[in-house]
């Protein structure tokens, strides 16, 4: 089967003549279904059903790891972040080994640039004294008004023709569009003041959170934003059409991480991992128009991008990807499951935020399998968000944190504090068909025992053959990484609460009296 579709790919390369273009668009702390494309009514985003309509919805997408750092880390090198050492983590040092896609391509033919957020927070690094562009050389320059506070003045869609109008003639092109949206701070009552939303238009709003006007309110807000990351998306679209470039352009539209909200972004969960991904390629993709449900990872997109490019990794420099090229499913003309290897993926976490003792990280293993999520929380005493007295820093601050913060210090045993932020059982099962939410923990219901040990020999099995340091003992190599800022700041802010002051991605109110 790969040597049918090697000889597509090569077949469409002789017959075009030219190479294709990639453009990778990555939204901000969006979750899925959260796109119109997926049937969501209080979000609209004409510019993503497009690439779903013109090309391929997918509705199985998994980010490996739900954090910026360590999840656009994977995009870039193809591999999961268990097997990237300091890249594994947030806010780190970006280990010098590992090559990214942008760089193998630019080294290979195609002019290359970004906008917007590439990979980060972190330090790249440098080569021969030059600071490393791992998603390309950035171009910033166009601005515009920003709609709302917290919004981004950068004009993407702007900076795109820029980087289209300066492109060597003939000169194919690998272009990386980063919104900042919608990562937060959001302004409160924006989607409702400015994106005429109304609290009635959100049809439901997860069980994991209280329904209420202020949650609701906080998603419309975070609609607003999406919205404003798929305008830019339309106008780029719109620019590659006027240029002739559209057919020949593939284009691939996702999300880091899921929503900035509690239980959500850097947990592994449903609304943490699940991404939503479309695929435009007019002169690539056969049959568009197609919804397809085979388990993606994101392992999976540096195989695709070099091989549509005619690079091969090995000797372009580039580590070795776990992925699989999503070319055998663009030559298909089936929808719903198209391959049958393609019936997993896996997750996992190490340190995301600093804000434990030690700088300490709450690592996870999890396996996504026939509607089925298995997950293995290896150190279970630890708080999943984060320490209290530090503000829970692995979760943004926002108006529905605040609210189950405040709920919670009336009542201690309120239930919505505790799904996001109390402890977690050391092993998790979900069925995610009939609990998306993840809710009730099927780990110790009889009736899931086989499938339980199944997902979990799987799981074990993969883990060993991608090396991760955990499956042979060394797990505790991952704490160790240093932090760009706020090293040790547990301990620091014990002694120094000012230092609240540094941690702006939470509010002050988020820090609980120090025990």
């Amino acid at each position: 089967m790969r040597l049918i579709v090697c000889f597509l790919i090569l077949t469409f390369c002789v017959q075009s003549s030219e190479k294709p273009n990639i453009l990778f668009c990555i939204a901000d702390d969006a979750s899925f279904p959260y796109m119109s494309a997926y049937g969501t009514s209080w979000v609209k985003t004409p510019g993503f059903d497009r690439v779903a309509k013109e090309g391929i919805l997918f509705t199985n997408a998994y980010t490996p790891n739900a954090k910026c750092a360590p999840s656009r880390a994977s995009v870039l090198t193809g591999r999961n972040s268990w097997q990237l050492e300091e890249a594994s983590c947030h806010n780190i040092f970006f280990p010098a080994k590992f090559k990214t896609y942008v760089e193998a391509l630019g080294e290979n033919g195609y002019h290359t640039g970004m906008t917007g957020k590439g990979w980060g927070p972190g330090d790249p690094g440098k080569i021969n004294g030059k600071r490393r562009d791992l998603a390309g050389p950035p171009i910033q320059g166009a601005k515009l008004k920003s709609p709302a506070k917290g919004i981004s003045n950068k004009d993407y869609a702007g900076n795109f023709k820029n980087f289209l109008d300066s492109r060597p003639k003939n000169k194919p092109f690998c272009f990386w569009y980063g919104g900042h949206e919608p990562h937060r701070a959001y302004e409160f009552g924006a989607g409702i003041k400015k994106g005429g939303k109304k609290l009635s238009d959100i049809d439901r709003v997860p069980k994991f959170w209280p329904d209420n006007e202020i949650v609701r309110t906080d998603m419309l807000d975070y609609a607003f934003e999406v919205e404003w990351f798929d305008s830019h998306l339309n106008r780029m679209i719109n620019y590659l059409e006027e240029a002739g470039e559209l057919d020949n352009t593939l284009i691939v539209v996702t999300s880091d991480n899921g929503m900035p909200f509690p239980r959500c972004k850097a947990q592994e969960y449903e609304f943490s991992n699940h991404m939503p991904m479309a695929v435009m390629w007019g002169k690539g993709i056969k049959k568009p128009g197609r919804t397809v449900t085979d388990y993606i990872s994101f392992v999976d997109l540096v195989p695709t991008f070099m091989e549509v490019a005619g690079v091969d990794i090995q000797k372009s420099g580039m580590a070795s990807s776990p992925g699989k090229s999503l070319t055998d499913i663009f030559v298909s003309e089936k929808s719903g499951r198209v391959t049958e290897y393609r019936d997993f993926v896996l997750i996992g976490k190490e340190r995301h935020d600093i804000g434990r003792p030690g700088d300490a990280g709450y690592p996870i293993r999890g396996i996504v399998k026939d509607g089925l999520l298995y997950l293995e929380n290896l150190s279970p005493e630890r708080y999943p968000g984060g320490n209290p007295e530090t503000g829970y820093l692995e979760c943004d601050g926002s108006p529905t944190k605040t609210f189950l913060l405040n709920e919670h210090r009336k009542d201690p045993t309120y239930k919505f504090w505790h799904l996001s932020f109390g402890f977690h059982d050391a092993v998790e099962l979900y069925d995610l068909k009939k609990d998306a939410d993840c809710l009730v923990n099927q780990a110790g219901n009889p009736e899931f025992n086989t499938v339980k040990e199944q997902l979990k020999a799987l799981m074990h099995e993969k883990l060993k053959e991608q090396k991760d340091p955990r499956e042979f003992g060394h797990g505790a190599i991952f704490d160790t990484y240093p932090v760009v800022k706020l090293k040790n700041f547990y301990e620091s802010y014990i002694k120094d609460n000012s230092l609240k002051d540094k941690t702006r991605w939470v509010e002050k109110s988020d820090f609980e009296d120090k025990k």
